[in-house]
């Protein structure tokens, strides 16, 4: 019987990972190709739960797809209007530009919505437990899981097996060369940015019916989701995701050993990764990051 309780904290571990990993992809995205740390990511997060609420009163059960693509379209007027003035300047403006969006966007949805949690339910059809044995899981986080895998692996086929991927990929690694071609980046920027945000957008669309809606969501995610890009290494794709799930395992486990340490566990095993590999677990050399 220990054996399903320790498996059960693996699997709400990787639960936890994969919702870290949304939001820990696009950070890295936007940060790889455009050198834009985005304080503002967690608001995004923030921004997609909020709008499945308004959505699903109108809309129903579409509202899940409607609510990540409105917020990767707000992505591309963040981007064009907020971000693409800093692509080249001093990265500690940009810093200053994303924390004070941030709290633009936490402080707007607490004068619009309140600041008291608002709830919502998990959708009824996904609602009841899968039983596999003696193992018990929520229909609903498996579907998160199952959505989330997906989504990844979109990603990765966009990145990997398309001319887009292709241009973005050499980006990130030779901006200066993509240029020389002829190629010019900023469409791909707004591009990545809209992906990024999108992602955010579905990690907290999908996340409502379990956390709970509020205005500070979007910080409460965000710290964890840096912690995953540091983890896995700037311009890893791969990297993320193994640290995403291997935070998200040890957190689980930790609550399951010793639940006084599970949040202080993640900054423990990123202590211990950075001391042995600065650059993170698979960390990639870009060239004007030297």
């Amino acid at each position: 019987m220990e054996a399903i309780f320790v498996l059960e904290q693996v699997v709400n571990g990787l639960f936890v990972g994969v919702n870290y990993l949304l939001i820990a992809l696009g950070l890295s995205l936007i940060f790889s190709l455009g050198g834009i740390v985005n304080l503002a990511h967690g608001g995004f997060y923030a921004i997609g739960a909020y709008l499945v609420v308004l959505l699903f009163d109108t809309i129903g059960y579409p509202a899940f797809v409607a609510a990540p693509l409105l917020v990767a379209v707000i992505g591309v007027g963040v981007e064009r209007v907020f971000l693409r003035p800093f692509y080249k300047a001093d990265p500690a403006l940009s810093l200053l530009l994303t924390f004070g969006l941030a709290m633009v966007i936490e402080q707007s949805l607490r004068m619009i919505f309140g600041a008291s949690p608002r709830p919502f339910s998990i959708p009824q059809f996904l609602s009841g437990q899968i039983f596999i044995g003696d193992f018990i899981y929520s229909r609903y986080r498996f579907a998160i899981l199952i959505v989330a895998t997906a989504a990844v692996a979109g990603l990765w086929l966009l990145l990997q097996r398309t001319p887009f991927g292709r241009i973005v990929r050499a980006g990130i690694q030779a901006p200066d060369m993509v240029g020389a071609l002829g190629i010019s980046l900023k469409p791909y920027l707004t591009a990545v940015a809209a992906l990024g945000l999108g992602l955010a957008g579905l990690a907290g669309t999908m996340m409502a019916p379990i956390t709970g809606i509020h205005p500070a969501m979007g910080a409460e995610i965000l710290i964890p989701a840096f912690v995953v890009v540091v983890i896995g290494g700037l311009g890893s794709f791969w990297g993320v995701i193994v640290a995403a799930l291997l935070v998200g395992v040890v957190r689980g486990l930790t609550i399951y050993f010793y639940p006084p340490a599970a949040e202080a566990s993640m900054y423990i095993l990123m202590l211990l990764v950075l001391l042995v590999r600065p650059r993170g677990l698979f960390g990639e050399r870009i060239a004007r990051f030297e």
